[in-house]
């Protein structure tokens, strides 16, 4: 049997079939190579085991009562199914193989920093990572994105995760459809009824609550990114944000994060978010900010960021960010922009160091703004 002992990981690899004829020599194989090897994890590739029956479940099952942190990887669908029958996948971590999938050729109808949106036929899309290979943050966010579907909150259901290449990507299943800055674009004539349904949209994910512990308090995130960037604002700039942070009510309400209109989709009439690994909870202040920094603050100290990223001009984001506003707060006050600035430029100079730290000029201007801001106001209630 092939194994692989790497930073204390032991990898076994199996292969063809596991059973009664074969189990006893199988065992035999696994225990010498346990007994000459030093791990703290243990795991099973099973990418090519082909069929397993009782006797060598049963194998599995001792390995795991020896090695609780025990882990099968590379399962094929034929024995997931199997394991998944025998309750094998409630005891132990079970991981599926990926389906892989051939982007080549396939339309791209969406793309960010952190990822790339492909049409593979009328019926599916395949969203592609391209900054993470974790599949338990990936899992993280299909979990998310079911939990607001069934909250009533509009969401493209995923099916599964695929391998794309060298990178992981998540399969929809839907109907024909196109992002809705494609819809602000090709339907020019319909630009207020889709300001309309995207505040609509907005406004249904502000008012949905939601009480699972597991999902973050976006006001205590953007305390803690605060703490991460204080040395860039000083000692007073820094209390006077924290204190306006502070001065926030707390809600239970989702809030999306990154609600720009690359990440949802028109699906007929209806509008459907692709992108939940930003989803939180809390005053929609931070919604708000957080889709003023792709529509206004990005493009500020970098010319030619809205069009490199989103595609469109600066100016028909601006106007599409202050639509959203007027219809969002209802009244245009100035206060409340610029109370809805402050949280976006606090997030600004985060995202700054931790992802482009080299470019100075944003960092600087987003933080000369955030600091004139402080010091006009001490809280950040907005209504």
């Amino acid at each position: 049997m092939k194994n692989k002992l790497d930073k204390n990981v032991l990898t076994l690899f199996f292969e063809g079939e596991l059973n009664s004829s074969n189990a006893d020599s199988t065992e035999k194989e696994i225990e010498a190579i346990l007994a000459k090897s030093q791990f703290d994890k243990l795991i099973l590739d099973f990418s090519e085991l082909k069929y397993v029956s009782s006797a060598g479940l049963r194998i599995i099952l001792k390995l795991k009562q020896k090695h609780d942190n025990l882990q099968i990887v590379e399962v094929s669908l034929e024995v997931y199914d199997v394991l998944s029958m025998t309750g094998f996948v409630n005891i132990m971590d079970v991981k599926k193989a990926l389906k892989k999938v051939d982007i080549a050729g396939a339309e791209v109808i969406g793309t960010g920093f952190f990822s790339t949106v492909y049409r593979i036929d009328q019926d599916t899309i395949i969203k592609v990572f391209n900054r993470t290979s974790d599949t338990e943050q990936i899992e993280r966010e299909l979990k998310l994105a079911k939990q607001a579907f069934v909250l009533g909150i509009p969401t493209a259901i995923s099916y599964d995760i695929v391998k794309v290449g060298d990178k992981l990507g998540v399969r929809f299943e839907m109907l024909d459809c196109i992002s809705l800055k494609n819809a602000f674009l090709e339907y020019p004539d319909r630009y207020d009824e889709l300001i309309d349904k995207y505040v609509a949209l907005l406004k249904k994910i502000n008012t949905t609550e939601s009480f699972d512990p597991a999902i973050r308090d976006i006001k205590k995130f953007f305390i803690e990114k605060l703490g991460e960037i204080k040395e860039e604002l000083g000692d007073n700039y820094y209390a006077k944000a924290k204190k306006a942070l502070e001065s926030i009510e707390n809600r239970t309400t989702f809030v999306h994060g990154d609600c720009h209109f690359k990440n949802i989709m028109m699906e007929g009439e209806e509008l459907l978010l692709i992108d939940m690994d930003t989803l939180a909870k809390g005053h929609p202040i931070f919604e708000l900010a957080l889709i003023r920094a792709p529509y206004v603050a990005f493009e500020e100290d970098d010319p030619g960021n809205s069009e490199r990223f989103m595609g469109v001009k600066s100016e028909f984001l601006h106007r599409v960010y202050n639509d959203i506003l007027d219809r969002y707060l209802k009244v245009s006050d100035e206060d409340a922009r610029n109370k809805i600035a402050i949280v976006c430029y606090i997030h600004m100079v985060w995202w700054n160091k931790v992802n482009t730290p080299d470019n100075m000029d944003r960092l600087n201007g987003c933080r000369s703004r955030l600091c004139a801001l402080l010091d006009k106001y001490e809280d950040l209630n907005i209504y």
